[in-house]
C-alpha cells in the first residue's frame, strides 16, 4: 500500500525565529526610512527651537554663531534711537559773503571804455554762498558751530529740524580753536546733551550728524579712531580723529559717543584719504562757549615757538651728551613773546618754573595753564651753560594771522564747511 508523507502544516521553531527575523527586519527599515524622508521633507535645515524635530539643526560650538540666530535682539535699533534724540537739536547752516574782485580786460572793453578817460577799472562784485551745520546748546537759542563757517559771512540763515528759519547772529568767536557761536532769536528749543571727552578711548563708537553737501540730517556710524591729533593750519588744540563719515558741510555737526552725549565737534577731513575726520573735544568746546557768550572772544597764551623733542641723534647735533633731557627750541617767531624774551635757536627748554619737561607737549601744557600776561622762567640749556630765561606770555588774539612771517604748513587737510 503506498503511503504518502505528510509534512506538518505548523512550523518548527527554527523556522517560525527565521521568519519573524525577516519580517521585523523589513519593518525597522521601512521605519528608518520613513524617518529619513519626513525629517528631510518637513524640517529642511530648520534652526533649533523652531518647532522642527529634536536633535534636528543643533548647534555645533566649532562652527561659529549660527546665520538664523540673531546677535541682537529683533526690533532693536540703538544707532536709529540715539539718532531720533539727538537731531531736534541739530541746525544746518547757509551762509553768503560778498566778494569784490576786479573784472579781467577783454579786447571788447576797449569800445565800452572809448571816450570815457576817468572810468578806470572795472569791479564785479559776487556771491559766495557757504553749507554748515550746528547744534544747540541753550534753549534761548544759542547755536555752537566752527569758526570757519561763519568767519566771514554778512548774512547767516539757521534752520531747524522742524523746518524753521531763523537769521543767525554771531555772538563770539575763536580763531584759536576753530570755533563759533551764534544766537537766533527761538526760545524752548531742545539743546544737545554734552558729554564728556576726558572718558574716550579708541574703539569708542562714534555717531556723526550734519548736513554734508546740504543734505540735512544725515547720520553716520564709526568709531574713536585716535585721539590728541593736531592741524596746525587751521586751529591749535589737540583732536579727535574718526572714520564716521563726515563730508563738506558736516562742519560744527556733532559726534556723538553711544549714549547719544556731544563729544566733539565735527571740524575737518583729510583731502587724501578715506573716512579720516577730526573732531574738536566736546570739554574745549564748552570752555570756549562759556567764555564766547560772556565776554565774545577767548584769550589764549601765546609764546611763539616752534619745538622739537630732543633725541640721541639731535643731541649728538648739538653737541650735548646723548641722555640729555629737554625740548629745544627749533624756530623763533618774529616779534614773539618768545623773541623779546632772548630766546634762541637751539636752546634747550629743560624745565619750567622749577618743572623738568622732556616733551613739547608738557611745554604746551604748562603755557596754557597760565593767561595772557603772566610770566614764566624756563631754564634753558645753550652750549654749555644753564640760563634762566623770563618769558612773558602773549596772547594769540594779538598775533598777525602770519604769525610773523612763517609760513603756514602744507598739509593735505581741508575743513568742512
Amino acid at each position: 500500500m503506498n503511503s504518502t508523507e505528510y509534512r506538518p502544516t505548523a512550523s518548527s521553531p527554527k523556522q517560525r525565529f527565521s521568519t519573524g527575523s525577516a519580517f521585523l527586519g523589513l519593518v525597522c527599515g521601512l521605519l528608518v526610512a520613513a524617518s529619513f524622508w519626513a525629517g528631510h521633507e518637513f524640517w529642511p535645515g530648520q534652526a533649533p527651537g523652531a518647532g522642527g524635530a529634536p536633535g534636528l539643526g543643533s548647534h555645533n560650538p566649532a562652527q561659529g554663531v549660527s546665520p538664523s540666530t540673531p546677535v541682537v535682539a529683533a526690533g532693536t535699533n540703538i544707532v536709529a534711537d540715539i539718532a531720533a534724540a539727538a537731531m531736534p537739536s541739530v541746525v544746518n547752516i547757509d551762509t553768503r559773503t560778498s566778494v569784490t574782485v576786479p573784472e579781467v580786460m577783454t579786447p571788447f572793453h576797449f569800445f565800452d571804455m572809448f571816450g570815457a578817460p576817468d572810468s578806470g577799472p572795472r569791479q564785479r562784485r559776487y556771491e559766495s554762498h557757504g553749507a554748515g551745520s550746528g547744534f544747540i546748546i541753550r534753549p534761548d537759542g544759542y547755536i555752537l558751530t566752527n569758526n570757519h563757517v561763519v568767519q566771514q559771512a554778512e548774512d547767516i540763515k539757521v534752520t531747524l529740524a522742524d523746518k524753521r528759519e531763523f537769521t543767525g547772529k554771531v555772538v563770539g568767536k575763536d580763531k584759536y580753536s576753530d570755533l563759533a557761536l551764534i544766537k537766533i532769536p527761538a526760545t524752548g528749543l531742545k539743546p544737545a546733551a554734552l558729554g564728556d571727552s576726558k572718558s574716550i578711548r579708541p574703539g569708542d563708537w562714534a555717531i556723526a550728524i550734519g548736513s554734508p553737501l546740504g543734505l540735512s540730517q544725515t547720520v553716520t556710524l564709526g568709531i574713536v579712531s585716535a585721539l590728541g591729533r593736531s592741524i596746525d593750519n587751521l586751529n591749535a588744540v589737540e583732536l579727535i580723529q574718526t572714520d564716521a563719515a563726515i563730508n563738506p558741510g558736516n562742519s560744527g555737526g556733532p559726534l556723538l559717543n553711544i549714549k547719544g552725549e556731544v563729544i566733539g565737534v565735527n571740524n575737518a577731513v583729510r583731502r587724501d584719504g578715506q573716512n579720516i575726520g577730526f573732531a574738536i573735544p566736546i570739554e574745549i568746546a564748552k570752555t570756549a562757549a562759556d567764555e564766547l557768550i560772556k565776554t565774545g572772544k577767548i584769550p589764549h597764551p601765546y609764546v611763539g615757538i616752534a619745538m622739537k623733542d630732543m633725541d640721541e641723534k639731535l643731541a649728538k647735533a648739538l653737541g650735548v651728551p646723548n641722555d640729555t633731557k629737554g625740548v629745544i627750541v627749533a624756530q623763533i617767531t618774529r616779534t614773539s613773546p618768545a623773541a623779546d624774551s632772548g630766546l634762541r635757536n637751539g636752546d634747550v627748554i629743560q624745565k619750567i618754573d622749577g618743572k623738568t619737561v622732556s616733551t613739547s607737549r608738557e611745554v604746551q601744557n604748562i603755557v596754557r595753564a597760565h593767561k595772557p600776561g603772566d610770566s614764566i622762567v624756563l631754564l634753558v640749556l645753550r652750549q654749555d651753560q644753564l640760563l634762566p630765561i623770563t618769558l612773558r606770555i602773549g596772547n594769540y588774539e594779538d598775533v598777525e594771522p602770519n604769525r610773523g612771517g612763517e609760513e603756514p604748513p602744507t598739509r593735505q587737510l581741508i575743513p568742512i564747511e
